[in-house]
């Protein structure tokens, strides 16, 4: 595919539609690591182990993602990355049916495994896939257009397991997200162009990548942004209800905005990326900190409530497409290795930040988790203040 403008309107249509099958897989593979959240009582109860210890099988994931997203690129060599790209995707449609077959939690866990390494191929092909499908300078557009399913698939997959669980049985929900995944490989296997490697990763290219002081900041602010809001979103839930004392329905309602305002975060940071990296990376980052400190200024009071998580949804809505646009812009010669690294450290920062509000609420009280996001949402900001790599130039895109 060809193109040397970063406006959308000059995108073919087969352009369009080879985002859209991989925002189709963003949205499978979102899915399936959320699914567990949305079943975990009665997943539970039918094998027999306690709702922490089926917990683990989303934890078990985000280890092996980790573990997978920089290894892949040192093991497929120069084969064609649409290949690899069906190959992770089928993983994805593989994984939930042997949970569907799974007889006991062991089985499960190796299915969770599965899907681990699915993720962590996913998205650390995704965005050089992207970077070949449109010029380098609306990357991030290309990039807002494909983590659009990531954030729907963050809002809808827990609730509508739950529903799928209560009708069917919670095998019922794998099944579904089998068939989401089936439909991604179908969509990819049409729209996908070839996209042959542009060279092998090595040990030595993800060293040289560490070396590189835009590719360090990108991965310690995405650090402190992802690991921060996890710190204290993990338990958003609990302090709405315990801390501010408002209603189930309340609760639902606030986290429901939340997920709307993280859709069209996605969808804002798509447009702003290319154009306005430096103050959507340090807006977002002080956004993120305000609505915190925010949410537990307001205590039990509704509407200010729904208005501070709406703004934490919109601003972590925007973070992945913003750090991942970043990470191109850092590493435009190795997008396959920077994508890989950036998903690991992403996938630490998440048990990390989770790690660290936990133990926050345990010996400081249950504010502690939301004042860690506050301080490493403005730390981000303050860090990437003036030091966003440089914009591209203008190019032409290959196949």
């Amino acid at each position: 595919m060809t193109g040397s403008r970063d406006d959308r309107a000059t995108w073919p249509i087969a352009t369009w539609l080879a985002l859209a099958s991989l925002a189709l897989g963003s949205f499978a593979v979102v899915s399936s690591e959320l699914l567990p959240m949305g079943v975990l009582p009665p997943l539970a109860r039918d094998l027999g182990v306690s709702e922490g210890v089926a917990g683990q099988t989303v934890t078990m994931t985000a280890l092996f993602a980790g573990l997978a997203a920089p290894s892949i690129t040192l093991i497929i060599g120069r084969t064609d990355r649409k290949y690899v790209m069906l190959a992770v995707t089928g993983l994805v449609v593989a994984s939930n049916l042997l949970a569907v077959l799974s007889s006991g939690f062991w089985g499960l866990l190796g299915a969770r495994v599965i899907l681990g390494l699915a993720i962590g191929g996913f998205f650390a092909l995704a965005g050089a896939t992207i970077a070949r499908l449109v010029a380098m300078e609306s990357f991030g557009s290309g990039m807002g257009v494909v983590f659009v399913g990531i954030s729907l698939a963050t809002v809808v997959a827990p609730p509508l397991g739950a529903l799928a669980s209560d009708a069917w049985g919670w095998r019922a929900a794998f099944l579904g997200a089998a068939g989401i995944g089936l439909a991604a490989v179908a969509l990819q296997g049409a729209c996908l162009p070839r996209v042959p490697a542009a060279a092998a990763t090595s040990p030595g290219a993800l060293v040289g990548l560490v070396r590189r002081p835009s590719v360090r900041l990108g991965l310690v602010a995405g650090l402190l942004v992802v690991g921060g809001h996890f710190a204290g979103f993990t338990f958003l839930r609990p302090w709405l209800q315990t801390g501010a004392g408002l209603r189930p329905g309340a609760v639902a309602a606030i986290l429901l905005v939340y997920g709307i305002a993280n859709i069209g975060g996605s969808a804002l940071a798509g447009l702003i990326a290319d154009r306005r990296l430096q103050a959507g990376f340090t807006g977002g980052s002080f956004l993120l900190g305000a609505s915190a400190t925010g949410l537990v200024l307001v205590g039990a009071a509704f509407f200010p409530a729904m208005a501070f998580a709406a703004l934490w949804g919109l601003a972590f809505g925007a973070a992945p497409v913003l750090i991942q646009t970043w990470m191109g812009r850092a590493a435009p010669d190795q997008m396959e290795a920077v994508g890989g690294l950036f998903l690991g450290v992403l996938q630490f920062s998440i048990a990390l930040g989770a790690i660290a509000g936990g133990s926050a609420l345990d010996m400081l009280g249950v504010r502690a988790p939301f004042l860690i996001t506050a301080g490493c949402g403005v730390l981000a900001a303050l860090l990437v203040l003036g030091r966003v790599p440089a914009a591209p130039q203008a190019t032409a895109t290959a196949d």
